[in-house]
């Protein structure tokens, strides 16, 4: 037990459980916090400037929740819910989308979308526009141009500019007037239906996309927060690991439901290594811990259990590893009916050992509300956690439990023994037990064979007989 103290760095206290024993930060000659941390500094030394040994007592660590080490972060879901991937190699990729055009004009960025959106236009005015001059130069329109008895196949049409004038009228039905087709030429006629039905899909087309990417509930996501740190802290007995998510809008998701996944390396029996291989990170999903009722900020709590990605990763162990804990938030936009999706990560460096999520909500007197401050929305302050694992935490309190479980056998021996070879205080009348006390204090010391013990015995043959016995 004592050794198992000694490793873990926390001590049993009475009626409390196991609680650690750490120092605040220790402040230098200046007045300032010892950060004389370097990249060259091995663990080992940090330890050695930042730990200390009570005398019969367990080692101190000064300064738990400060991270060791500035390493390159990377992540593969940024802050903001972007992925940090790109795609390379895939073949007939453009054939690919082309295939689904809608979506990719609908996922493309705006500026793109936009010019589309106008060259989709301007390019079918230009041609319909060049095709209604060809037929005009054709039946020969261009060249009687003052003859007015001569019939022409689009009244008004003297050179391109007003074949694109017309061009515009025609596929947008604007009809001003004074341009028009006549029955001279059949050509005319089939070019005018055509444009008239082209100029409806397109302007569908167009304007859906646009609407479609005005409307995408991948918006609604950018009013939907994650706390930039997680927490480990001990929460009702257990290690738990915490992360803060909330909504600064009025309209409110719904049928909202949180998950989390790790990814980290993970080698195979066959020693395949797995390099972004996802460990499944039980939110609650058990017992509906994980649906949200999110008309205020609340708290995610993930128990660390023995079936936990996090269950043998101790204070001290963090900052060696290397993975990235994946949240997800997902429900229906309250607005729309569209489904939507947030996402943010945390990096190792990014979850804070012995920090609790700040209060931020407290009710208003002057107007019978309700206030919630978004400016702590990220705070965190420091509680006492232990430093070891949660696996390494239930073994002590295992080792605990079978000690005081001895203890107590033991306890139960003795008392056992007692009843067996009771005290010569002790009288045994016809199976009850009484106790028979001297009348005299002095006489019990003084005379301690004038005390008596009676024993009643029966007998099947002779009837009852006393017998008395001086000891």
């Amino acid at each position: 037990m004592q050794a198992m103290v000694m490793e873990t760095g926390y001590s049993p206290i009475p009626g409390h459980g196991l609680s650690p024993q750490v120092e605040p930060d220790i402040l230098t000659s200046s007045g300032k916090l010892d950060q004389r941390r370097t990249s060259e500094d091995s663990f080992a030394e940090y330890a050695s400037r930042n730990q200390q040994r009570q005398p019969n007592g367990p080692i101190v660590h000064r300064r738990a929740e400060r991270h060791f080490s500035k390493k390159l972060r990377r992540r593969l879901i940024y802050k903001n819910g972007e992925v940090n991937i790109t795609q390379t190699n895939i073949r007939k990729r453009r054939r690919r989308y082309l295939a689904d055009i809608f979506t990719t004009l609908v996922d493309i960025k705006w500026r793109y979308n936009l010019m589309i959106f106008a060259m989709a236009f301007i390019c079918s005015w230009l041609i319909f526009a060049l095709i209604w001059w060809l037929i005009c130069f054709s039946h020969g329109d261009l060249d009687h141009l003052d003859d007015k008895n001569w019939k022409r196949c689009v009244v008004e049409i003297r050179s391109f500019t007003s074949a694109l004038l017309f061009s515009i009228e025609t596929q947008h039905t604007i009809g001003y007037g004074s341009r028009h087709t006549t029955e001279e030429c059949p050509e005319a006629v089939v070019v005018m239906m055509i444009q008239s039905c082209f100029g409806v899909i397109c302007q569908a087309l167009m304007t859906g996309i646009v609407f479609a990417k005005l409307s995408r509930p991948k918006k609604r996501a950018e009013t939907l927060m994650f706390s930039k740190n997680a927490c480990i802290c001990k929460q009702d007995g257990d290690m738990c690991l915490l992360f803060r998510v909330g909504d600064m809008r009025k309209s409110h998701i719904v049928e909202a439901h949180v998950r989390g996944v790790l990814i980290r390396r993970k080698t195979t029996k066959e020693g395949e290594i797995l390099p972004l291989f996802q460990f499944d990170v039980n939110l609650g999903y058990e017992d509906g811990r994980d649906r949200l009722f999110l008309v205020w900020p609340v708290i995610i709590v993930h128990k660390i259990e023995d079936d936990s990605p996090f269950w043998e990763i101790s204070a001290e162990d963090l900052h060696r590893e290397q993975f990235e804990f994946v949240v997800i938030l997902e429900g229906i936009v309250e607005s729309t009916g569209m489904t939507t999706q947030a996402r943010s990560s945390y990096l190792p460096g990014e979850i804070l050992w012995g920090h609790r999520f700040e209060r931020l909500i407290t009710f208003q007197k002057e107007n019978g509300q309700y206030q919630i401050d978004f400016s702590r929305f990220h705070n965190t302050v420091k509680v006492e956690t232990p430093l070891c694992s949660a696996k390494e935490l239930a073994e002590l309190d295992n080792a605990m439990q079978e000690t005081a479980s001895i203890d107590e056998d033991e306890n139960t021996s003795l008392l056992s023994k007692a009843e067996k070879y009771p005290s010569p205080y002790i009288v045994k009348r016809h199976g009850a037990v009484q106790t028979d006390f001297p009348d005299d204090d002095q006489e019990s010391f003084s005379n301690r064979d004038s005390i008596r013990s009676r024993q009643n015995l029966s007998s099947d043959n002779d009837g009852k007989e006393e017998s008395e016995t001086l000891l």
